[in-house]
């Protein structure tokens, strides 16, 4: 501010003693040609809008105009006022105050991540968590920043698909899975193949291949799995399928003599069987259709083969990339060769550490 007076001042002197050098004639006429144009603006401006320099020019030269003469400037009395008292008041201005700190980025993700994955949970809750985690943030802003993330006042509605993943997640551990998926074979008949899925490890069980499957063939390969499984058996709490006719309950009756609950999916929902059908991807992009299927035989030798990489070497993510059959106690050590094993007719390669 000093420095932009000082500045001001130096270049007003400066012109100042440029006029000094002129006639008093040319003055006056200058004095009359400035008034015309004066008065030709007022007529068509209506509110100037003077700069910063202009501002201080006119405060500063007009306690020098006579009294007559302070009325018929562009601006009032008032107005030269209400400059002072600004300069005045910038030049006493005290720096603001810096209030709270401002919410981190990690902060605000984190809020928005407990809201997304607790429906259940309001801004009060969210707080105290927070406060648990060593955050100092108010109620206030926790609100504030779920409101901006269209996250509503607790409870908040889930969709179907939603509550399905949680059921199956906190169901997992005694959780079985079972459906259907087609072979097609090379002189085009098409074979059903029936499998069960043990959801906390991914362990698949191929029950059976067959080209006409009924009710009754369904229910016994439900008696053979669960003979297979023997005292495992009482592991199990819940069996996920689908409503196929060929499900019946007959079938559901073999899974209750163990105390297995059968539970069924909506109708057209298969979102809500996701670890099978997940399963049925996976067995279609790496192994049936990158091959020609003989017959029934042929496709029941394969998808055992198949199987059988998927329980002991295939990585899955919901096993931090363990096999369903790894330990995950084991270390694995490394080793300075590795050799390569061919599965399911060579179309899929395993790698081992030598022995």
């Amino acid at each position: 501010m000093l420095v932009r007076m000082i500045y001001l001042l130096a270049t007003r002197i400066f012109a100042w003693q440029v006029l000094l050098c002129r006639s008093s004639a040319a003055k006056n006429a200058e004095i009359l040609i400035l008034r015309h144009k004066v008065a030709v603006l007022r007529r068509q401006i209506n509110a100037p809008k003077p700069t910063w320099p202009d501002r201080a020019v006119f405060a500063a030269l007009a306690r020098l105009l006579p009294g007559i003469l302070r009325g018929h400037r562009i601006v009032s009395p008032r107005t030269l006022l209400a400059w002072h008292q600004r300069l005045v008041k910038e030049k006493w201005t005290q720096p603001a105050s810096p209030g709270r700190p401002p919410i981190t980025e990690e902060l605000y993700n984190l809020i928005i991540r407990l809201g997304v994955q607790n429906p259940r949970w309001g801004a009060r809750r969210i707080h105290g968590e927070l406060r648990r985690l060593g955050h100092r943030i108010s109620a206030a802003s926790v609100r504030r920043i779920l409101r901006q993330a269209c996250l509503g006042p607790a409870p908040r509605r889930q969709s179907i698909r939603g509550e399905w993943a949680a059921f199956l997640k906190a169901q997992a551990s005694g959780l079985l899975a079972t459906d259907f998926f087609h072979v097609d074979t090379i002189g085009l008949q098409r074979l059903y193949a029936l499998f069960v899925m043990e959801v906390r490890t991914r362990t698949v069980h191929i029950l059976g291949v067959t080209a006409h499957p009924t009710a009754a063939w369904a229910t016994q390969q439900a008696r053979q799995l669960l003979w297979q499984l023997g005292d495992r058996a009482d592991e199990f709490t819940h069996l996920i399928r689908d409503r196929d006719t060929k499900f019946t309950s007959a079938f559901d009756a073999v899974f209750a003599s163990e105390d297995i609950a059968v539970t069924k999916i909506p109708r057209r929902s298969p979102n809500c069987n996701p670890h099978a059908e997940r399963f049925v991807r996976s067995a279609r992009e790496e192994c049936t259709d990158r091959l020609l299927i003989c017959d029934r035989g042929h496709a029941e030798k394969i998808l055992h083969e198949y199987a059988t990489h998927f329980n002991r070497h295939r990585p899955h993510q919901g096993r931090e990339q363990l096999a369903p059959l790894d330990d995950p106690n084991v270390i694995p050590l490394p080793a300075t060769r590795i050799e390569r094993r061919q599965a399911v007719t060579g179309l899929i390669n395993e790698y081992h550490r030598a022995s």
